[in-house]
């Protein structure tokens, strides 16, 4: 096991070189520039801007720069923000992503798991077709519908939360409601409707028949036998569900204009800011890979039937 974790943590290395290197080459090979703009700047400030930023080198040269400093921790000079560098604001903003993520993530898995148990637990009921009603309707209206519906009934009818903001303004936790809710509702549907199926299927094993048969109590069986093997597809899920939330999140946070990465991310594509752009993508692509590995370890202590080599 620790031989195999120790490859699958090695392995993270050459997916995140293949996708550095990918995003730069599309990077610079993109038409236009971070310093054109539609009144031409002398030639003579263009040639000290770009010799500034090393644009003046060539690709493999300007590639060879940038990874050295990826390795040093340094992800270089943001050309829109000149008077800080991309390391410092993506440190400074991606703790409220992580933030907001990982607690829509726990909303979403918490109630997900709850409202799959119970719709299967009571299979061809109101109950059931109640709770798979709402997970059809969380996986149909996207988050950029559903946060600006929630902003208009509760922030702007009735008045009992804030339009925007966030836990480090003078609303405090208030804040985190509507983002959570818009953010969360489609993986949490897509974690019911999971768990409703893996339920099902469980409570009609072998194991289960056995339990049953031994006089164990309903509440036993489900937390000792059902939920063991139930949650198996979910905790699959959770890698791709975290990895989703967390670059999904960027459209939530301009909607609720949250300081978060997102908007960096946005910001920088706009203005073609090469270098934050290039620290946004590897951060996201980071946290998906480790995400990932985090899920395969998990798996196996939850199975012990599977073996790695």
């Amino acid at each position: 096991m620790t031989k195999y974790i120790i490859k699958r943590f090695l392995g993270m290395i050459p997916t995140l070189l293949i996708i550095t290197t990918v995003a730069f080459i599309i990077m610079r090979i993109a038409p236009g520039g971070p310093f054109d703009r539609e009144r031409a700047i002398p030639e003579a400030v263009r040639e000290n801007i770009e010799k500034r930023y090393n644009l003046d080198k060539s690709l493999p040269e300007q590639y060879l720069i940038y990874l050295g400093g990826i390795i040093r921790g340094d992800f270089g000079p943001s050309y829109k923000y000149r008077d800080q560098t991309v390391t410092d604001l993506i440190f400074n903003s991606l703790p409220h992503s992580l933030i907001l993520g990982t607690l829509a993530l726990l909303v979403a898995t918490f109630f997900g798991v709850l409202a799959g148990i119970i719709a299967a637990l009571n299979q061809n009921t109101w109950i059931d077709y109640t709770a798979m009603s709402i997970a059809v309707f969380g996986v149909s209206v996207p988050a950029f519908v559903i946060g600006p519906v929630l902003m208009l009934i509760f922030a702007m009818k009735l008045k009992i939360l804030p339009t925007s903001g966030w836990i480090t303004g003078p609303d405090g936790w208030v804040t985190v409601i509507m983002p959570l809710i818009a953010l969360s509702m489609s993986y949490f549907a897509s974690i019911a409707r999971l768990s409703r199926s893996s339920v099902l299927e469980v409570v009609r094993s072998d194991y289960v028949r056995t339990a049953k048969a031994k006089g164990l109590s309903p509440t036993m069986i489900i937390l000792k036998h059902v939920l063991k093997g139930a949650m198996l597809p979910v905790v699959s899920y959770l890698g791709i569900a975290y990895s989703g939330i967390i670059t999904g999140s960027v459209v939530i946070e301009q909607i609720f204009r949250i300081p978060g990465l997102g908007r960096f991310f946005v910001q920088s594509s706009l203005n073609r800011d090469y270098t934050m752009i290039m620290g946004v993508i590897i951060v996201y692509s980071t946290i998906v890979i480790l995400m990932n590995f985090l899920v395969d370890i998990l798996y196996s202590f939850l199975d012990p039937r599977i073996s790695y080599q």
